[in-house]
């Protein structure tokens, strides 16, 4: 099993890169391609898949991005390929946030994420994820929601959240948005 590769990034595209070492390019499936640039090194922490037909890399730019995708794939119905969407598309602070609090409509924004796996994921991971090194910061998307549903219009809340403090709670961070709209 591999933990982590250090190499140059020669191709990127919409689910993946190709990170050569050694001569070698290392197709590596990541939740975000884009972040990597090419012709730069990265040390890129991977997780093997192995199945009997396809060997599978899944890299990540830090280790707190590992650790979360592999807790989402100790999840009963939730694969790599549905976890990378969720890394990709959130923060971590925040997808561990939803998952302690319980927050249903924030894991069902997610791809292929309905309402019997957000609770799955619920069950299985509340109180197991602990991101060490990050804040706990709310999603914009959790503020801008709260806003929009106490009445704000969505060009006004933009903006708002725009400046927000993010390392803040979410209480705080909604708090500090009702003080600007004012």
């Amino acid at each position: 099993m591999y933990n982590y590769i250090i190499g140059k990034v020669t191709e990127v595209d919409s689910n993946s890169i190709t990170l050569e070492n050694n001569g070698i390019g290392y197709l590596i499936n990541t939740p975000n391609p884009y972040a990597f640039k090419e012709e730069e090194e990265y040390k890129v922490y991977l997780y093997q898949q192995i199945k009997e037909d396809e060997h599978l890399l899944f890299g990540f730019k830090t280790i707190n991005e590992k650790e979360l995708f592999l807790k989402l794939i100790s999840v009963k119905g939730l694969g790599p390929k549905m976890a990378l969407p969720i890394i990709a598309s959130g923060s971590i602070a925040g997808i561990a946030d939803a998952i302690n609090r319980e927050n249903i409509l924030y894991l069902k924004k997610f791809p292929k994420i309905g309402d019997k796996l957000a609770r799955q994921m619920i069950l299985d991971l509340k109180g197991k994820i602990h991101v060490e090194g990050v804040v706990e910061e709310a999603s914009t998307d959790e503020v801008f929601e709260a806003l929009v549903a106490l009445g704000y219009k969505d060009k006004d809340v933009r903006s708002v959240v725009a400046r927000i403090n993010r390392e803040a709670s979410i209480e705080e961070q909604i708090k500090e948005a009702l003080r600007l709209m004012i």
